[in-house]
């Protein structure tokens, strides 16, 4: 297992729809486990493989008693609300309030290759939406105004030049 380096925006890999996984094999196995290392190592609650600066629609999440990893995910039903923060490791982790549906319903495949279903509320939900948007090409921010949107990139510049 190794820690891989956070691609940080504005990298155009997280603007891109990631491809398919289609070879579910050992490889696929190795990077999942440095996923979750790196999640871990950052104080992350999910990472999808845009994030390490490979164009998959792939993520591994650890949130609120649901771990798992997730391959060519589609959210297929969602519901309610919640508002509440939500930040992204590719921006400092720097959060803004968002609000998403309080339930979800996750569609993907195993590390062997099986479809599953999983369902969650709260912030488990809110963790299937943020990942399935980085496999989309879309960052949380993506989904603020305008002008918040803009506070949370200023914000990070600056932290980043703090580093």
């Amino acid at each position: 297992m190794a820690i891989r380096p956070i691609t940080e925006y504005p990298e155009g890999v997280l603007a891109k729809v990631g491809k398919p996984v289609t070879e579910f094999d050992e490889k696929l196995k190795e990077l999942c486990d440095d996923m979750f290392e790196t999640m871990y190592n950052d104080e992350g609650v999910g990472l999808a493989a845009p994030q390490i600066g490979i164009n998959l629609r792939l993520f591994v999440m650890d949130c609120d008693g649901v771990k798992l990893v997730a391959a060519n995910p589609e959210i297929i039903e969602t519901s309610g609300e919640q508002s509440g923060p939500e930040g992204c490791l590719s921006l400092e982790k720097i959060p803004a309030v968002l609000p998403r549906p309080n339930f979800a319903k996750l569609r993907a495949q195993d590390l062997e290759g099986k479809w599953f279903e999983k369902e969650a509320e709260g912030y488990a939900a809110r963790c299937f939406l943020h990942e399935t948007d980085h496999c989309d090409g879309k960052l949380f921010i993506d989904h603020l105004p305008k002008m918040r949107r803009e506070m949370i990139i200023k914000k990070f510049k600056k932290e980043k030049k703090l580093r």
